[in-house]
């Protein structure tokens, strides 16, 4: 890959539970992200693909293996190291999560403001970003105000305003329909390749697997394959 890594994976195994209860969810996940990429999880519901996903975003206690951002290990990090990690990621989710008592343009704001950017700047990059997503002209509209693909277009521009080094994405598209969740998508591939990000989705959505360049899919905790757009399946 010509891509620089930025997540990488090495025997990585984790458990729900304590003594008898002890269950393994995840076994022996051996993977990299690289920057300028989509990659796909695909599988079916309990497979382990959003467990994987909250261990690479920080949001999960590594227990065994490796997992490194950049370089950086994850597994035994401290909290400060984790939370600078995070603050390098962009998280979108299915629930979009906006606070309702905010406009559209501080929702984007406020996560600039929790890295001590100064309140102009923050305005100006958060405006900025709406206008990336085609929101110029509900800048100053609450999420009430606004339909389910315009909410989910605020919480990318939240996800990326930061220009994260990784975007981790649940479901981004299951509440919208075809054409909203398509137009969605590719806008989130066009400003992660013009950021260099690098773009990781969990979905069920079979509409959206020709915009990515891998597609892995899970059972049973496990990586099963890999498909990649130039090189076909792989185990």
């Amino acid at each position: 890959m010509l891509n620089k890594p930025i997540i990488k994976i090495k025997n990585l195994n984790y458990y729900y539970g304590d003594k008898s209860l002890r269950k393994q969810i995840l076994f022996d996940i051996n993977l990299e992200i690289n920057a300028r990429e989509v990659t796909l999880l695909t599988g079916p519901s309990g497979s382990g693909k959003t467990t994987l996903l909250t261990l690479i975003g920080g949001l999960r206690t590594v227990q065994e293996g490796s997992l490194k951002f950049i370089d950086n290990e994850i597994y035994k990090a401290s909290s400060d190291k984790l939370v600078e990690i995070r603050r390098q990621i962009g998280y979108i989710f299915q629930a979009h999560n906006l606070l309702e008592f905010l406009t559209a343009r501080q929702n984007v704001q406020m996560s600039l403001e929790l890295q001590s950017i100064p309140e102009a700047e923050a305005i100006s990059r958060a405006e900025a970003m709406l206008n990336s997503v085609m929101l110029g002209n509900r800048i100053n509209h609450y999420p009430s105000q606004l339909s389910g693909g315009q909410k989910q277009r605020v919480a990318i521009a939240r996800a990326l305003v930061g220009h994260p080094k990784l975007i981790l994405a649940d479901e981004p598209t299951a509440a919208l329909d075809g054409k909203t969740g398509r137009d969605i998508i590719e806008l989130m591939q066009k400003l992660s390749k013009e950021q260099g990000s690098a773009i990781l989705m969990v979905t069920h959505d079979n509409r959206i697997l020709d915009v990515a360049d891998r597609t892995i899919h899970m059972e049973d905790g496990c990586l099963k394959s890999i498909t990649e757009k130039e090189l076909g399946v792989r185990s």
